[in-house]
């Protein structure tokens, strides 16, 4: 059989998913309990919420994007 050239390859997707991870820590860092109207939690305004998981947020989707982006090299038919 011969062989299909697809969009990707198994770098492109090594690289999303490692994207992805990154993406769902960041959403991880932001999750926690919020304030109610009986009680206020000032944890919500942590530095980790504020600043620190947006942050991680954006670098996994600009990884994923240079997953996208990635051209992994072709192989050379002996």
């Amino acid at each position: 059989m011969e062989k299909k050239d697809f969009a990707f390859g198994r770098s492109n997707f090594i690289l999303l998913a490692i994207g992805m991870a990154v993406v769902i820590v960041g959403f991880i860092l932001m999750a926690g309990s919020g304030s109610s109207e009986t009680a206020f939690n000032a944890d919500i305004f942590s530095a980790t919420r504020i600043k620190v998981a947006p942050v991680v947020c954006f670098a996994g989707f600009a990884f994923i994007v240079y997953a996208i982006m990635h051209h992994p090299k072709k192989e050379t038919e002996k």
